[in-house]
């Protein structure tokens, strides 16, 4: 990935970094992680933030540690 220089607001740029700090990301990592969710939430407007935050996190999981769905009606 090529890296473009972008201006951001200051405050923008210190939450960005203590956000970073928590998550264990980049700043620039920060901030795409902030713009994917926010284009994924502006792309599916009827489903919460929240959701789309786990959405996103499940499909960052490797498939070999997913566990299989299991319907209620189907569980023990």
């Amino acid at each position: 990935m090529v890296g473009m220089p972008v201006r951001i607001d200051d405050t923008l740029y210190e939450q960005a970094r203590s956000e970073a700090k928590v998550e264990h990301r980049t700043i620039a990592g920060q901030i795409e992680y902030w713009a994917m969710v926010g284009r994924a939430s502006l792309d599916n407007p009827d489903l919460p933030v929240s959701f789309v935050v786990e959405a996103l996190a499940s499909m960052r999981e490797p498939r070999d540690e997913a566990t299989s769905f299991v319907p209620r009606s189907h569980r023990a």
